[in-house]
């Protein structure tokens, strides 16, 4: 009888988990059983439990690529040995239950959970996010038998007989927000000034942050506030002032908050600014700049911005002045930036990437 149990890898950031999360419920109902493998240390652990999956430990290291040669040596001396012990553990995993696939959405713990699935002759099926590849992406392609991507331009950049267009998964829940709800979760006016919801990532956003705290009273008074600060490690104190709500970070309370919008400023993680291209939420964009990124996230706005779907403001002109005027421009153009959005980019790849899981799953 064909195993119909799929694990699923990918962690390190919401955006290497969600896309996962939003598969679950429709392989549950094709008749899969799903369970998730990853670091109890990051986020991936929290997210899956929470879903109700069954959890597997396997580690994994990342590459730290800052600018400080000698710090880089030293925090990146164990990856290699974490991720060959990673490797271990996801080969005993498979080979005790023998998944019909596996799915890696990114990251460095996907990086043992494909190869102990090549080397077991199990189907690996990658999904990368953003424009270009990340390294764990790069490293994980030679072990999969297919791989989807988000980005249509993305096909140049993987190997094209096995890569497919598929967009990212989104949560289905994401559509059925409610105005009223987010209103009542936050407590702001319903019938008073627009909503602007500040986005900071998983692990908070220290630029996005300050620029809100030190801003607060201009923003205020042509806003509603709702800032999601990523919590304690994002070292932000939230202020209380009328008309700003904050929150360390959104869970279930995501898509009533999204409904309650009128503008988002955020960074440019692909599972994002996907999410507000779907929902038609006008973005003001701040990329992470190269100084702490490969620059993917540049990248992912630039395209953004060429498509007409946001506002890109880098984070070296960030200021409030700046700030007050994308806000003032994104505004005034807000129905053109919704009738770009609502084109053939805007769509929910949950139903393309299961087809392919199903394909690899049941050959």
């Amino acid at each position: 009888m064909r195993s119909k149990l799929i694990y699923m890898a990918g962690g390190g950031t919401a955006g290497h988990v969600n896309p996962n999360l939003a598969l679950v419920e429709p392989l549950q109902k094709a008749g899969f059983q799903v369970e998730y493998l990853g670091q109890k240390d990051e986020i991936e652990y929290g997210l899956a439990t929470e879903a109700g999956l069954v959890f597997h430990e396997v580690v994994s290291g990342r590459l730290n690529r800052g600018l400080n040669l000698w710090q880089n040596l030293r925090q990146n001396l164990p990856t290699p040995f974490r991720v060959v012990r990673g490797i271990g553990q996801a080969v005993r995993l498979i080979r005790r239950r023998r998944p019909a696939l596996i799915f890696c959405k990114g990251g460095f713990a996907s990086l043992p959970v494909a190869v102990g699935g090549w080397l077991l002759r199990v189907p690996v099926i990658l999904h990368e996010s953003d424009l270009t590849p990340g390294l764990a992406n790069k490293l994980c392609a030679p072990f999969a038998s297919r791989i989807c991507v988000t980005f249509e331009e993305t096909l140049r950049y993987m190997p094209r007989r096995k890569t497919r267009y598929t967009g990212t998964p989104i949560r289905a829940s994401l559509q059925q927000g409610s105005r009223e709800k987010g209103f009542a979760l936050t407590g702001l006016d319903p019938a008073g000034l627009p909503v602007l919801l500040v986005v900071g990532g998983s692990q908070g956003a220290g630029a996005l942050n300050d620029i809100v705290l030190q801003n607060l009273e201009a923003l205020c008074r042509r806003y509603q506030i709702v800032h999601l600060y990523g919590g304690e490690q994002s070292g932000f104190t939230p202020p209380q002032h009328k008309g700003y709500y904050a929150m360390a970070y959104a869970k279930s309370e995501m898509a009533d908050l999204f409904a309650m919008t009128s503008v988002v400023l955020s960074r440019a993680g692909s599972n994002s600014i996907n999410e507000f291209l779907l929902l038609r939420i006008p973005n003001i964009l701040v990329p992470l700049p190269l100084t702490v990124s490969r620059g993917d996230q540049i990248l992912n706005a630039k395209h953004f911005k060429e498509k007409g779907f946001s506002y890109v403001l880098p984070q070296e002109e960030l200021t409030g002045k700046s700030l007050l005027s994308a806000l003032d421009y994104v505004s005034a153009h807000r129905a053109e930036y919704q009738a770009a959005m609502g084109g053939k980019d805007a769509k929910n790849g949950t139903a393309e990437v299961l087809r392919e899981i199903i394909a690899v799953a049941s050959h």
